[in-house]
């Protein structure tokens, strides 16, 4: 949502950070826990982050007491408060709020929100996880989540372009190019913004 594959960005940014303000709002009454996010410098370019604003949704409670605020429980394995899934939003709402949390740079929140998807393995659960773990500097396992993505959507642009520029972190230009061939035949040219950014990361990184 946040990307169409020809249309242009900054309107489908624009569109996609309104409704994911506004699931933030949602989240936080249903959840008791403050979830703001400010997105007024939001473009989707991660040069242009969002800026933030409010307490994380999911860090109220005690640690020591493992006890949690309203809409919260304790994640033995985290060991630490987190959102419980309520049924009230739809898995894909909970998937855009998630991506836009980690547009904004709030990347373990974005994973947080993403765990407590009833069905987290569609495609775009499983880009936006792999976008977050990459973000956190974890991009091999970043990848695995891309592949993922990949394999239950194959035309799926954006997820090739964010696994390109996995590929151009590693060095692997040959298989980031791969990607940008792929992108081109999904798009149908050279001038989907997916294409265009995948090229510029590998532009940048000498790999072109």
């Amino acid at each position: 949502m946040f990307r169409n594959r020809t249309g242009n960005r900054s309107e489908a940014v624009a569109v996609a950070v309104r409704r994911a303000s506004a699931t933030a709002a949602f989240v936080g009454a249903v959840f008791g826990a403050s979830s703001a996010l400010a997105v007024g410098g939001a473009t989707g370019d991660d040069r242009y982050p969002a800026t933030t604003s409010g307490a994380a949704p999911a860090t109220g409670g005690s640690a020591e007491l493992k006890t949690c605020d309203k809409g919260l429980v304790w994640d033995t394995k985290k060991k630490k408060c987190v959102i419980k899934h309520s049924g009230v939003l739809p898995d894909a709402e909970l998937a855009e709020y998630a991506y836009a949390l980690a547009k904004a740079g709030r990347f373990e929140e974005a994973i947080d929100v993403l765990d407590t998807l009833q069905d987290p393995n569609t495609p775009r659960a499983l880009n936006y996880r792999g976008y977050a773990t990459r973000k956190l500097g974890r991009t091999e396992e970043g990848i695995g989540y891309y592949l993922q993505s990949v394999a239950l959507d194959p035309h799926y642009a954006q997820v090739r372009e964010y696994l390109g520029e996995a590929y151009v972190i590693q060095g692997k230009f040959e298989l980031a190019k791969q990607q940008l061939t792929v992108i081109k035949a999904i798009c149908g040219s050279n001038t989907c913004d997916e294409y265009e950014d995948l090229e510029r990361a590998l532009v940048y990184a000498h790999g072109l």
